[in-house]
């Protein structure tokens, strides 16, 4: 069986999209004759973030690092976050000539000039830079793959997200005791989630926010009508998601949003800005309403067939996504295509 060293700075006990497709992931490559090995923050020490203490920042050391990579003796090594432990693997495989492949999961520029002065330009050459001496560097969407291209960087291949439609079921849904209808959306409560544009709608029923974050106390003081009922998993997220009437998806900023597909699966449509993320997930199938005017979105989604929603989901396999993935791993043995 193949081998797969999968460096990830993103790792539990967090709860995002990255750390879930990753999971997934692992849990279906086995079938393709591959193993994913995890080289996550744990075991080295950390630091918790500045702005999510929830998140700790691992402090890998080269010994430490290398003593993993050998212990495994890998045939591929890819490289899925540009953190600290993705800097410390990428350094590995320059020093010892051998190739390794990267993906672009999260947009960092976005999220940090949300936060800090500092020009989305600069981060994204940081990035550029980071990723040039892969052999392939994975992306969501082809939309993704287009821009990332307009700003230099090579070498790109698609890795499509999937969805567990076993999991994530609309005969999961709990009687939850909300008033309808029920706008839900999930994930981290940060800045960069745009979560202000979906609470302060003026809309019927209840507002349903399942994840946790920095900017969660301010919200819940902001918005007290709204329902917080903190970070689910399991069992418990997909029955709060099939129980909503439409999940509503505020950012502007993910690159793509697996949570979209996971409500799509649960029977509940999609409300969210024609953005990138939504475009790639939603375009123009019947399962959802992009709209600039979000509060227009909400309304016109509670008239989509929660049918036509699963249905869609179901053509979204983690088989297929792993297929790809698999396909795109390199041999460690052969050369990087450039230094850096």
């Amino acid at each position: 069986m193949q081998t797969i060293i999968l460096a990830t700075d993103a790792w539990r006990p967090q709860i995002n999209g990255v750390v879930r497709t990753l999971e997934a992931l692992a849990a279906h490559t086995p079938a393709l004759g591959a193993e994913i090995l995890f080289l996550t923050p744990e075991g080295f020490p950390g630091f918790p973030l500045p702005a999510y203490k929830s998140i700790r920042c691992a402090l890998p050391t080269r010994a430490e690092i290398a003593r993993r990579i050998e212990q495994a003796n890998p045939d591929a090594i890819h490289i899925a976050t540009e953190g600290p432990i993705g800097h410390a693997v990428r350094r590995f495989c320059l020093g010892r000539g051998l190739a390794f492949t990267t993906s672009f999961m999260t947009r960092f520029p976005e999220y940090i000039s949300a936060r800090l002065p500092i020009p989305e330009t600069w981060s994204y050459a940081f990035l550029r830079r980071f990723h040039a001496p892969a052999a392939i560097t994975m992306v969501s969407t082809q939309r993704l793959r287009t821009e990332l291209e307009g700003r230099g960087f090579q070498h790109l291949g698609l890795w499509a997200r999937g969805v567990d439609t076993a999991l994530f079921h609309p005969r999961r849904a709990l009687p939850l005791a909300l008033k309808r209808p029920i706008f839900v959306t999930v994930g981290r409560i940060a800045i960069e989630k745009n979560l202000t544009a979906f609470l302060a709608l003026d809309l019927p029923g209840s507002k349903l926010v399942i994840g946790e974050g920095p900017q969660e106390a301010e919200l819940k003081a902001l918005f007290p009508d709204a329902h917080f009922v903190g970070a689910l998993h399991g069992d418990m997220l997909a029955g709060h998601m099939a129980a909503a009437d439409v999940f509503v998806f505020p950012s502007r900023t993910d690159t793509f949003g697996l949570v979209q597909l996971e409500a799509l699966a649960s029977g509940v449509p999609v409300a969210a800005y024609p953005v990138p993320g939504p475009l790639d997930v939603i375009g123009d199938a019947p399962v959802g309403v992009l709209n600039q005017d979000l509060r227009q979105a909400c309304l016109q989604a509670l008239m989509v067939p929660r049918d036509a929603c699963r249905a869609f989901a179901e053509r979204h396999s983690w088989a297929a996504s792993a297929a790809q993935f698999v396909g795109h791993c390199r041999p460690c043995a052969s050369a990087p295509r450039e230094a850096a």
